[in-house]
């Protein structure tokens, strides 16, 4: 008689889905969260690499004079980082990685009363943001 292992049922789903990431391949994501930066600045920055291949964006956020910039540059390089540990044994340079979808959402807001004449306060909004950045190759969408 063969004794049969029954396993549980969260483990069996834990283990597909970690089937299903390693068939996946393909596009790899990175997040930053609260960063203190205003969301209407971040999508500025955010805005000039939509679309595009990801050293071009990588240059064009190098030259950007924006504070923005190094914090998304950062963000792209870790993206790129998340799609080799992906994609194992394949070259960034020739599959032709590409920004696919970059995403500003407001984050919280630090509320503070700077004092204003005659006894009043007026209220500060220190504002921050969550971006979310995603690459992919240009290879496994044709």
């Amino acid at each position: 008689m063969e004794a049969t292992q029954k396993v549980k049922k969260s483990v069996r789903i834990a283990q597909l889905k970690t089937e299903q990431k390693a068939q996946q391949g393909g596009q790899a994501v990175a997040k930053l969260n609260d960063c203190p930066t205003s969301p209407r600045k971040m999508r500025l920055v955010v805005d000039l690499i939509r679309g595009m291949n990801v050293e071009q964006a990588l240059y064009t956020l190098k030259f950007t004079n924006k504070e923005a910039a190094i914090r998304v540059e950062k963000l792209l390089l870790s993206a790129i980082k998340n799609w080799e540990a992906k994609n194992e044994g394949k070259r960034v340079e020739e599959s032709g990685l590409f920004v696919k979808e970059v995403s500003v959402g407001g984050g919280r807001q630090l509320k503070r009363l700077r004092p204003a004449p005659q006894g009043r306060g007026y209220r500060i909004r220190k504002r921050s943001n969550h971006v979310t950045l995603i690459v992919d190759s240009k290879s496994e969408i044709n």
